[in-house]
């Protein structure tokens, strides 16, 4: 189960339902089974802190996550930074929307086992990412 939550901000996750349903595939496309999930939306400086508190990093980050899962099932916490996400669309020329489903994707698949400290594992990723972003119209019936 998917779960949504926000933390100092105002924002709201829109499409929820499709969101979950691609997760769900994203995770069976990878022969893993999705958990408890929770998807938190955070300003920057809520990231920070817990970037520095539990990760000792004194740097923004648009995601960390928390990894609890069990075996086959993905279960775990997203810490998404609206800030940055909204920042880094800009930046990169994308729709926040796509930029966000990025994100969200990226922290499933550090779940599942995927890594970026290297820069193979970093290409490794963002194919990944790329992927599972161009199903995402197909899994959820979307024309986008």
């Amino acid at each position: 189960m998917v779960r949504y939550f926000y933390e100092d901000i105002k924002f709201e996750f829109k499409n929820k339902l499709l969101n979950n349903r691609w997760l769900k595939f994203v995770a069976g496309s990878e022969v893993c089974t999705l958990g408890d999930v929770n998807i938190i939306f955070c300003s920057d400086n809520y990231l920070l802190d817990i970037n520095m508190k539990y990760l000792q990093h004194d740097y923004f980050t648009d995601i960390i996550t928390f990894d609890y899962r069990e075996g086959d099932v993905l279960s775990g916490d997203l810490f998404i930074s609206i800030d940055s996400v909204r920042d880094n669309a800009e930046f990169y020329g994308v729709e926040f929307s796509d930029e966000l489903n990025r994100v969200i994707v990226h922290g499933l698949l550090h779940i599942i086992g995927y890594d970026d400290h290297t820069e193979d594992d970093q290409k490794q990723m963002r194919a990944k990412e790329d992927y599972y972003l161009s199903l995402r119209p197909v899994v959820c019936g979307t024309s986008k």
